[in-house]
């Protein structure tokens, strides 16, 4: 009976062990599905980016406001070559330098480029001088037919200065920027006249040789000249210092530009009432600032500021003028 019962449970153990057998060399496969069952493609990319675009578009029609009027809109207006060319309600003008403006910017910048420029200032008591000018202005314009003014002051006084100060009335010729000093023992005072067409600086020569009638005459000749666009190549050249008379137009103080190849140049101001000490006490005067630009090159400051001085002097006491001192 026990060997009946170990035969069976031997069997039994036997059968599931041939099973787990057939089970792991012959697996049961997957049944096969149907084409009706099969799972939906995946969109392309390409597909869902043109159907968002679509959408996108006619979002963007939905949205799109309607304008405010039905007035048609103006186009901006094309840009012509033309010299006027209008934008909105200003306008732009294009006209060509004129030969003499062209002849002017190249001295000038010939100036810049070439001297070592340095300026000095001054102030000057007009009170003498205007003071001369007030009591002899009729007697001297009805006698001579020509106004008495300012430049033929500070040309005799500049005069006087540039013979006790040689360098400041010389100049540097030569290659390669100049290599000589030209030194001169006369003085011819370039003018600057203001004309329609630009400055031009006409030439009184001789200065240390006039007196204020010569100096006021050749002035007024000149200036007449150069207005009348009849000054000659000869009238501007050959100049040996520059004055420049900005107080006319109401400059009150400035900075000239050299005439080239001079070495300095003189800039007279407008004359303004300012309060000032004399002799302890403070008063009203009528000032004016003088400005020297010069050469550093050729000019030290002491030579410049004693120049400077010196022009200040003699227009402060114009009596000195008459005893030459």
């Amino acid at each position: 009976m026990m060997l009946l019962l170990l035969g069976r449970i031997s069997l039994s153990c036997s059968l599931e062990i041939g099973l787990k057998v057939l089970k792991i060399l012959h697996p049961r496969r997957k049944k096969a599905v149907s084409p009706s069952q099969k799972l939906p493609k995946k969109p392309s990319p390409r597909n869902h980016l043109k159907k968002r675009r679509l959408n996108l578009s006619q979002l963007l029609k939905k949205e799109e406001p309607k304008p405010a009027s039905s007035a048609p809109v103006q186009s901006a207006p094309k840009a012509t070559g033309s010299p006027h060319e209008q934008i909105g309600h200003r306008t732009e003008s294009r006209v060509k330098m004129n030969r003499m403006r062209l002849r002017i910017a190249q001295r000038l910048k010939e100036a810049q480029n070439t001297a070592a420029s340095l300026t000095t200032f001054n102030e000057v008591d007009m009170t003498n001088l205007l003071e001369l000018r007030k009591t002899y202005k009729d007697q001297f314009e009805k006698k001579h037919g020509v106004k008495l003014g300012f430049m033929s002051a500070f040309c005799r006084a500049s005069a006087i200065a540039l013979q006790e100060i040689p360098a400041v009335n010389a100049s540097i010729e030569g290659p390669n920027g100049g290599d000589t000093i030209v030194y001169r023992d006369y003085v011819d005072i370039s003018v600057a006249v203001a004309t329609p067409k630009g400055l031009v600086t006409p030439v009184v020569r001789n200065v240390q040789d006039m007196s204020f009638l010569d100096v006021e005459r050749t002035i007024a000749e000149l200036g007449t000249k150069a207005r009348d666009n009849k000054v000659t190549i000869e009238d501007l050249t050959g100049g040996t210092f520059t004055i420049s008379n900005g107080g006319v137009f109401g400059s009150l103080m400035g900075t000239p530009i050299i005439n080239m190849p001079q070495t300095a140049i003189l800039g007279m101001h407008g004359t303004k009432e300012r309060p000032v000490a004399v002799n302890g006490k403070v008063e009203i005067r009528p000032m004016m600032y003088l400005a020297l630009t010069y050469d550093h090159r050729l000019v030290d400051g002491r030579e410049a500021v004693t120049f400077l001085v010196r022009v200040k002097e003699i227009i402060e006491d114009p009596r000195r003028l008459l005893l030459g001192l």
